[in-house]
């Protein structure tokens, strides 16, 4: 028996099996549409299906896999492995919590500092008990570069690349070095903050820009104790279906 775990995003849809703890198959989506889901979970015998979902409206596909499977919809009361201390947990992203939910299993008995580079950038640390106050969000990395661009009348709309100095001698590469030294800076101090916290924390990143964070950061402070996990919330999410199993 298998869970189905999805994790609706601002931008793409991602799709998971697991068995226990082992994942058996991955897919991310622009768009979900109800043939390429049933292509994607053929064959497989399904225990129940869990969402989280940034989005308040529900697409065709969802409601055609809650007539046929176990459907529930990810939320602070199925993080029972976290204690969440957070004063509106209504308004916590549900991928927020799922990526805390993923540290503490994938590495417990110590602190994570989780930083989730998708759209947003958010920071969120929870300790090694399990307990989860709050955290940060700031804009992404495609959204600063987008801002420079909508809010200026000259600047280009650019991407990102790595840049072999640090300073940029045009345009084009002094933008990248505003937006992308910006982020290693803001990406290290935050570490320093929650390493000073507790010098045992992890630094766990996930999101679309998790690699392009990874490669900022290993290119300055390259430490063991940096773990880049891609499938983090999916991961969070199985863990939670787990334990709302048992």
């Amino acid at each position: 028996m298998a869970n189905l775990v999805i994790d609706i995003g601002n931008t793409f849809t991602k799709i998971a099996l697991f068995e226990g703890d082992k994942s058996l198959k991955f897919e991310k989506f622009a768009s979900v549409t109800i043939p390429a889901l049933k292509e994607f979970i053929s064959g497989v015998k399904i225990d129940r299906a869990l969402i989280s979902t940034v989005k308040k409206s529900r697409g065709e596909w969802e409601l055609v896999l809650a007539s046929e499977l176990p459907l529930i919809y990810f939320n602070s009361s199925l993080a029972g492995t976290i204690k969440n201390h957070y004063q509106t947990p209504q308004t916590l992203g549900p991928d927020r919590l799922a990526s805390v939910t993923g540290a503490h299993q994938l590495y417990p008995g110590t602190s994570n500092l989780v930083i989730n580079a998708g759209s947003c950038i958010t920071y969120d640390w929870v300790d090694a008990e399990g307990n989860y106050y709050g955290g940060s969000i700031s804009p992404g990395l495609n959204m600063r570069f987008k801002a420079l661009n909508h809010y200026t009348s000259a600047l280009p709309l650019i991407a990102a690349e790595e840049m072999g100095r640090e300073e940029g001698d045009d345009t084009v590469s002094a933008m990248r070095s505003g937006v992308q030294n910006g982020i290693k800076h803001e990406l290290e101090g935050f570490i320093e903050v929650y390493r000073k916290k507790d010098p045992n924390t992890n630094v766990v990143l996930s999101g679309g820009d998790g690699n392009f964070f990874d490669t900022l950061l290993k290119n300055s402070i390259f430490a063991p104790y940096i773990k880049n996990e891609p499938y983090l919330v999916l991961k969070g999410l199985n863990a939670a279906l787990q334990h709302h199993n048992d």
